[in-house]
């Protein structure tokens, strides 16, 4: 006796049966490792992409603040205290600290490099930015008011040659009026500390103190170019720059990170987009085999389907019975995708590696790409994506064949037996 719905027993009956034509048995075996491989490769590409971009977000972040709060059209924040009440009062806001910021031209003899010098406050930068974890000579205790020290980024201390002790010039765009007209500000700075982000921001930047670089740009005390913000959620920084923009006034505003790195992030978005819509077609085209394998089976089983209709099947039966089977094939393959893809993506970071020590080869170069290694991050929500997509297609295709099977006449079908 039968406890379970007829097409259900039939559609399970005829995927575990054998054909008697192999060439379709055949056909059925690379649909479903069709369907596997696209599962796998896409989880994998999703994965690895997922890990560059939290990488690039992780080390970007060491420098660029969570949110910042600034004056409209650049200028000074005059009396950036005032504000600390205001930020204490939303609970989601980890820590603040001020800070200035300006272009500069640091020098030693003969060799000049453009970057960006930021005035911190050492006391308070520890809890907005994880750049004292990214020192590898020196700490920001050394930028003690008047002593006019500074941290140079790795690259940047190499293109200059300098080292700890070694002075550097420094020339800001804020210009001094004397007996042969306006003259750029010049002020040396002794190296006492080097960090490494592996980001772009090594070879561009320098720290100083924030009382000194105000001293230098003739700042008024209390003034700063702004107030960086760290989050207890970094991706609540969209909520965080409304709830501001209804309590600062009119003349401040605040952004996030992702609005001054913005073009950047749309790239990366669409480039993951674009790569997950190329890679659908593998399974998409596993689909095409998969259709073809039910209407190859469709005609092998013309007779079976001819004794079911003169029993009194009717249609819907018969197009239940071979999207079952379709659908069953497709999961199996899907099942077998996402168990080898989840594999690969949380071991491809060993896996590269090992290709490269055995094969002496680098795919990566910190010196282009800020990053030596593949990195991969699988994320549960992709993976459920993935599988939605792919049930989705082994359904699809196998609405044809259902359909086409419900059509069959048993007197046709049943001529020549």
């Amino acid at each position: 006796m039968i406890y379970r719905p007829l097409s259900l027993f039939l559609g399970l009956k005829y995927t575990r049966a054998k054909s008697r034509n192999r060439f379709i048995s055949f056909i059925s075996w690379v649909s479903i490792l069709g369907i596997a491989l696209g599962v796998m490769v896409l989880i994998t590409v999703l994965s690895v992409m997922n890990g560059f971009d939290r990488e690039i977000k992780t080390r970007m972040l060491n420098l660029v603040p969570q949110v910042t709060i600034a004056p409209w059209g650049g200028g000074n924040l005059d009396n950036w205290q005032g504000l600390s009440g205001l930020i204490q009062s939303n609970n989601q806001i980890e820590s603040f600290a001020p800070f200035i910021e300006t272009q500069a031209m640091i020098s030693t003899e003969g060799s000049p490099n453009f970057g960006m010098l930021k005035g911190i406050e050492p006391s308070l930068e520890s809890g907005v930015s994880p750049i004292a974890n990214c020192l590898i000579e020196g700490d920001l205790k050394n930028l003690t008011p008047g002593s006019f020290g500074i941290i140079l980024g790795e690259d940047l201390a190499s293109n200059l040659g300098v080292g700890l002790g070694d002075k550097v010039s420094v020339i800001v765009p804020k210009a001094s009026l004397s007996a042969v007209g306006f003259l750029p500000r010049i002020k040396v700075f002794t190296v006492v500390g080097v960090f490494k982000t592996g980001y772009q921001f090594d070879g561009s930047y320098g720290l100083v103190n924030i009382q000194d670089l105000g001293k230098v740009l003739q700042i008024p005390e209390g003034s700063v170019s702004g107030v960086q913000l760290k989050l207890k959620d970094l991706y609540q920084s969209g909520n965080i720059v409304n709830w501001l923009g209804d309590k600062l006034p009119l003349s401040d505003h605040a952004f996030d990170w992702t609005y001054q790195n913005q073009n950047f992030f749309q790239a990366l978005k669409m480039e993951k987009v674009m790569m997950f819509l190329i890679l659908c077609l593998i399974i998409a085209v596993a689909g095409f085999n998969m259709l073809s394998q039910l209407v190859m089976m469709v005609t092998d089983k013309e007779s079976d389907i001819a004794i079911l209709r003169t029993l009194g099947a009717k249609s819907g039966l018969l197009i239940r019975i071979f999207m079952i089977q379709g659908f069953i094939t497709g999961a199996f393959g899907t099942f077998l995708g996402v168990i080898l893809g989840i594999i690969l993506s949380l071991n491809v970071t060993n896996l590269v590696n090992l290709i490269q020590e055995i094969f002496h080869i680098q795919f990566l170069s910190s010196d282009v790409y800020y990053i030596n290694f593949v990195p991969s991050y699988l994320r549960a929500q992709d993976v459920l994506i993935i599988i939605g997509i792919a049930l989705l297609i082994s359904l699809l295709a196998t609405i044809y064949p259902a359909i086409r099977a419900s059509k069959i006449l048993p007197a046709e079908a049943l001529r020549y037996e």
